[in-house]
C-alpha cells in the first residue's frame, strides 16, 4: 500500500513558547519505494517518523496508509493497524536480553495470533531473510551490533507490514556495517513491496534509496 503524508504540521508547547515541528510537510511513498529523509540534529526528522507511524497525532494534515486515514484512528483501531501493518525499526533495538533472536521474533507472531509452530517456523524464516541463519538461538549479548540490527529489521517484518519506518538504524554501526544494513533494507523493501521510509544522517548510503528528501527546521525539500 502507499503511505501518503499530506500538510503535516505538528507544533507543541515548550515552556512558554510554541515550537513549530512540523510544517506543511507533503510526501508519497510507494509500494517497493525506500525514500531517505536527511537533515540536521533536531529538524524534525523523527517527528515525522513518529507522525507517520501513529506515535503522534499532527496538529494538522492526514497520514493514510492506503485509504485509511490512521489521524481518524483512536486506542485499539489504531494499535491494531499499527501491529498489523506498520514496521517500525527504532534506532536502539530494544531486544530483550533473556530472548534468543528466534524468541524477539516469536513474542510478536504471538501477538498476532499465531501459534507456536506458525511463530517458530516464521521466525526462522525471517531471521534467514535478514542473513542470520544459524544465530536463531543467540542471546543479544552473543550478537555484534549489526547483527542486533537485523534482528531488529526481522521483528519489524513479522507484522508482513505495508509500510516500514526505519530510525537512523546505522548510527551506532561503523561504515561497512551500516552500508550492509542499509542494503538489507533496500532489499526487503523490493522482496516485500513495503513502502519504507528511512531517516539518516549519513549520507553515505543515500545510494541505496529511489529518492532522497531533506528536512530542515520542519519544512521537507527534494
Amino acid at each position: 500500500m502507499t503511505l501518503r503524508l499530506h500538510g503535516i504540521g505538528l507544533t507543541y508547547p515548550d515552556g512558554e513558547r510554541t515550537v513549530h515541528a512540523l510544517h506543511e510537510v507533503s510526501l508519497r511513498v510507494e509500494p517497493g519505494e525506500l525514500l531517505a529523509v536527511t537533515g540536521p540534529s533536531g529538524s524534525g526528522k523523527s517527528s515525522l517518523l513518529a507522525v507517520a507511524a501513529g506515535l503522534l497525532r499532527p496538529t494538522a494534515g492526514s497520514v493514510r496508509v492506503g485509504e485509511t486515514d490512521l489521524t481518524g484512528l483512536r486506542g485499539a483501531a489504531l494499535s491494531r493497524l499499527r501491529l498489523n501493518r506498520i514496521g517500525i525499526v527504532f534506532q536502539q533495538h530494544n531486544l530483550v536480553a533473556s530472548l534468543t533472536a528466534a524468541e524477539q521474533l516469536q513474542v510478536t507472531e504471538h501477538m498476532r495470533g499465531r501459534s507456536a509452530r506458525q511463530a517458530r517456523d516464521r521466525a526462522v524464516q525471517l531471521l534467514a531473510t535478514v542473513g542470520l541463519s544459524g544465530k536463531q538461538h543467540r542471546r543479544p549479548n552473543r550478537l555484534s551490533g549489526g547483527e542486533r540490527q537485523r534482528v531488529n529489521i526481522a521483528r519489524a517484518l513479522t507484522a508482513r507490514p505495508e509500510v516500514l519506518l526505519v530510525d537512523e538504524p546505522t548510527a551506532a554501526l561503523d561504515q561497512e556495517r551500516g552500508a550492509r544494513i542499509v542494503e538489507l533494507l533496500r532489499d526487503v523493501t523490493g522482496q516485500y513491496g513495503i513502502a519504507t521510509v528511512l531517516v539518516t544522517h549519513d549520507t553515505q548510503h543515500l545510494t541505496h534509496a529511489d529518492r532522497t528528501v531533506a528536512i530542515r527546521d520542519g519544512k521537507l525539500s527534494e
